[in-house]
């Protein structure tokens, strides 16, 4: 029998026991550290990671796009910020060009941060 991986199970405890605002943050920060990877395998020569961290990108911003609440209107301009970054992907995933890459990171980061922003403000708005 083999021995679980301590590791494996304190990060599967930890999304299983995440609020929907935490998951929304890890997956965050799962889309920057596979873009980060993707150009890594760009400057490497490495198309195949490259490719497989970019579809690992496309498949989270493809999730948030799935999971938005339509019913407010700011849903909309979430959507529109999404499909630029999915066509921004593939264009990055087809010429494996690294400039594309880092500016989806920066929107990416820019999204992570205004979301922590939105954490913080709700954590203290629960706290009063």
């Amino acid at each position: 029998m083999a021995i679980p991986n301590p590791y494996a199970q304190y990060n599967n405890s930890k999304v299983l026991t995440a609020s929907p605002a935490e998951l929304t943050l890890m997956l965050y920060d799962g889309a920057i550290k596979f873009c980060n990877i993707a150009i890594i395998g760009i400057e490497q020569n490495d198309i195949q990671k490259a490719h497989n961290n970019i579809i690992r990108v496309q498949r989270i911003i493809e999730e948030f796009r799935n999971t938005l609440d339509r019913q407010y209107k700011v849903a909309e301009d979430f959507d529109r910020v999404y499909i630029y970054i999915l066509q921004r992907l593939l264009q990055a995933n087809i010429h494996k060009d690294k400039e594309i890459l880092e500016e989806i990171l920066e929107h990416l980061r820019s999204m992570r941060d205004n979301w922590v922003e939105v954490m913080k403000a709700n954590k203290n708005k629960s706290a009063m």
